[in-house]
């Protein structure tokens, strides 16, 4: 009986988050942006399969994290593009959401170069991923 009360929290916890999940998605419109960026808007249900695969994805690896997939270190940089690519891009979404980069530029006086101060947030964010995933290479 305990196990069942266990499975009917889990999946509930689980539905009632991945609900939120979706409704920040789509209010922050992070499908709609990606696809207009990329001029890709008739391949919307390719996203959205795509983002289903991946949450499923990330749902195996997270109940079943002994199965070891025989990808190598090229599948594992894949798999880090992706996810990054992912992040990057909520990130940026909210941050625009909250007028981040405007406020803070206006703060500062930089009236010129706005596209190079964010590439450069972007680069030394990638390269500080980098440093850390390099350096412990191959350790536990």
């Amino acid at each position: 009986m305990g196990n069942v009360l266990l499975a009917v929290i889990g999946l509930s916890s689980g539905v009632l988050i991945s609900g939120g999940v979706v409704a920040l998605m789509t209010g922050l419109e992070i499908i709609v942006r990606f696809a207009g960026i990329s001029r890709t808007a008739d391949r919307i249900s390719l996203y959205e399969k795509a983002i289903l695969l991946g949450a499923l994805w990330g749902t195996g690896m997270t109940l079943f994290p002994k199965l070891k997939l025989p990808l190598g270190a090229a599948g594992l940089g894949i798999c880090g593009l992706f996810m990054g690519t992912f992040v990057g891009g909520w990130i940026l979404a909210l941050a625009e959401l909250a007028n981040v980069f405007p406020v803070f530029s206006r703060r500062l006086g930089i009236t010129k170069g706005t596209v190079l101060l964010v590439l450069s947030l972007a680069a030394g964010k990638t390269a500080g991923s980098l440093y850390l995933f390099f350096m412990r290479w191959g350790k536990g």
